[in-house]
């Protein structure tokens, strides 16, 4: 899949390809960061590690590198953002 049909499933969660994110597969590891390449057929999502490692995984273990409202960076859960922006859609 490819073009806007792709982009469309990326912005169902509020995310558009390229969006810095990081990553963890058990909370006892260290966060990676990644870049966000496209979203799987299963729901996830296709990562690209700084190494170049292609990564496949779940909404609920990343976190969303966003501006915070003093400008500052601050991690946000991609669920909980997910979450915020159908909310905004349905005002």
């Amino acid at each position: 899949m490819s073009g806007p049909a792709r982009d469309s499933r990326l912005a169902e969660l509020g995310l558009s390809e390229g969006d810095r994110v990081r990553f963890r597969r058990r909370a006892d590891q260290r966060w990676q960061d990644a870049v966000v390449v496209r979203r799987e057929r299963d729901g996830s999502v296709g990562l690209r590690e700084a190494k170049g490692a292609a990564r496949s995984i779940d909404v609920t273990s990343i976190e969303l590198r966003v501006t915070g409202p003093r400008g500052g960076l601050a991690w946000v859960p991609l669920a909980d953002w997910a979450n915020r922006e159908e909310q905004l859609r349905l005002l």
